[in-house]
C-alpha cells in the first residue's frame, strides 16, 4: 500500500518491486495520511528507530512486524512489548530463521531432553564478513549530504551529527553506539532465540562482559563505537530443564581476538571438529545439541545417537507466519511476548558491554541494576529535543 524512505534511491528501488505504492519519506505523515488504509507496518531501519516507529504504529492499532533486535535500549523494548499486549496486536521480531526447520527441530530436541538436563550454553558468531562493519577509528571524513538523503530524518532521535559517507549509511551504523547495537545486539536476537524458547527461560539475574583490548584502550573509541570483540555471560534462573535445577551460564563470543573464536570446552569434548561461525552449542548432561546458524541441528557424538529419529516439524517463510496470523489468529514463532524478554536480555548484554569486567546484577521486576556500574552504561539513553516518546522518556 505504501512505502516510506529518508533516501530517494532506496524508495525508487522499492518502486520498481512495488510501482503501484504510495510513497513517503518521513514516517509520521506515511501513518498520518494513511490511517485506516494501511493494517500493518514493518519496521526496518537501523536500531535506534524501532522504538519511535513501532510505538507510533501500535498506538495507531497497526500490526507491527520490527526487525532485530527489538530495540536498541532494554527500556524500550519493556516499552514495546507491554504495549502490544495492552493493544492486543499482532507482532513479530525480525529473527527469520526462529520460523524455519532448523531451529524449530532444535527447540523441540530440547523440550524433549534429549540431552538430558542442560548444563551450560554457548553462543557465538564469528561470520567473517562480519568485520567489515567493526571500525576501528571514531573519526570519519565528513563530507556533504548525497541529494535524495533526508540527513535529519535519518538521524531521528539520535544525537545531531554531520554526514559522513561509507559509515553511517546504508551499512555501517551499527557500529556506532547512537544508531546500533554491535554485532552480538544484531545476531544475538538470532542466536538466543532457541535457547530462549526450547528452554523456557527467564530475565538472567546477572551479566558480566569482556572486550578486545583495542577498546578498553581509548576513551574516544569507546565513547562512539562498539567493541571489535565481546565474550559476554549471562546467569539466567534454573528451570526443569537445566541440570538439578541449578542457575544456567549461556556465553556469547564475537570478534577478531583468537579465544574469542571456539569456546574451549567445545575443543575438550569434539577434538578435531570443525567450529561452526554461527551457531549454538548446548552441554547436556548425556551429550551435546550443535546448532549451527541457518542450518539443522547436529547431536554430539554422533555416533551416540545416530538411530534417533530427527523432529518433525515444518518450517515456513518469517513474513508469512506474521501475515497469517493477523488473518486467522494462529500465534507467530517470535511475536512480542516472546521476543521482547527475550530481546532484553540480549540488550542486557550490550550493557555489560558497555561496562566489562564489572557483574550487573539485574532485578527485571523492578528494571533495574541492583550494584553500582560505571555511569555510560545503555539501560537508557538520551533523545533529541522533540523526539521523545510517551512512556520511553
Amino acid at each position: 500500500m505504501a512505502i516510506c524512505d529518508v533516501d530517494a534511491a532506496n524508495l525508487a528501488r522499492a518502486l520498481k518491486e512495488v510501482p503501484n505504492a504510495r510513497t513517503y519519506r518521513d514516517w509520521r505523515e506515511m501513518l498520518a495520511k494513511e490511517g485506516g488504509k494501511i493494517d500493518s507496518l514493518n519496521a526496518t531501519v537501523p536500531d535506534h528507530m524501532h522504538a519511535s516507529i513501532c510505538d507510533s504504529a501500535m498506538k495507531a492499532g497497526k500490526h507491527v512486524y520490527c526487525q532485530k533486535p527489538m530495540c536498541h535500549d532494554v527500556t524500550e523494548v519493556r516499552a514495546l512489548t507491554h504495549l502490544a499486549a495492552e493493544k492486543k496486536l499482532k507482532t513479530q521480531l525480525g529473527n527469520q530463521h526462529a520460523s524455519g526447520t532448523g531451529d524449530r527441530m532444535a527447540v523441540e530436541y530440547l523440550k524433549a531432553g534429549v540431552i538430558g538436563k542442560i548444563k551450560h550454553i554457548y553462543l557465538c558468531s564469528n561470520r567473517a564478513s562480519g568485520m567489515a562493519y567493526r571500525l576501528e577509528q571514531p573519526k570519519p571524513a565528513q563530507a556533504p549530504v548525497p541529494a535524495g538523503l533526508d540527513w535529519d530524518l535519518w538521524l531521528g532521535t539520535a544525537p545531531a551529527r554531520p554526514y559522513a559517507p561509507e559509515v553511517y549509511h546504508p551499512a555501517k551504523w551499527r557500529t556506532w553506539l547512537d544508531f546500533g547495537t554491535g554485532w552480538s545486539g544484531d545476531i544475538g536476537c538470532h542466536i538466543m532465540s532457541v535457547p530462549w524458547k526450547g528452554l523456557g527461560l527467564k530475565a538472567p539475574v546477572s551479566i558480566q562482559a569482556r572486550v578486545n583490548q583495542g577498546w578498553l584502550d581509548s576513551p574516544e573509541i569507546r565513547a562512539q563505537l562498539w567493541p571489535r570483540a565481546n565474550h559476554i555471560t549471562w546467569v539466567l534462573p534454573g528451570n526443569e530443564f537445566t541440570l538439578g535445577g541449578q542457575p544456567l551460564t549461556v556465553e556469547w563470543f564475537d570478534g577478531v581476538e583468537p579465544d574469542f573464536y571456539i569456546p574451549e570446552e567445545f575443543r575438550k569434548l569434539y577434538p578435531g571438529e570443525r567450529f561452526p561461525e554461527e551457531a549454538a552449542l548446548f552441554i547436556g548432561e548425556n551429550g551435546a545439541l550443535l546448532l549451527p546458524h541457518t542450518s539443522g541441528p547436529q547431536l554430539l557424538p554422533r555416533e551416540k545417537f545416530a538411530a534417533r529419529p530427527r523432529p518433525q516439524v515444518k518450517g515456513e517463510n518469517h513474513y508469512h507466519s506474521f501475515l497469517n496470523s493477523i488473518l486467522d489468529n494462529t500465534p507467530c514463532e517470535s511475536s512480542f511476548d516472546i521476543a521482547g524478554p527475550m530481546s532484553e536480555a540480549v540488550i542486557l548484554g550490550t550493557v555489560a558491554v558497555r561496562t566489562p569486567g564489572v557483574m550487573l546484577e539485574w532485578d527485571s521486576q523492578a528494571m533495574k541494576i541492583t550494584n553500582s556500574p560505571p555511569a555510560d552504561s545503555l539501560l537508557r539513553r538520551s533523545y533529541r529535543d522533540g523526539w521523545k516518546i510517551a512512556g520511553l522518556g
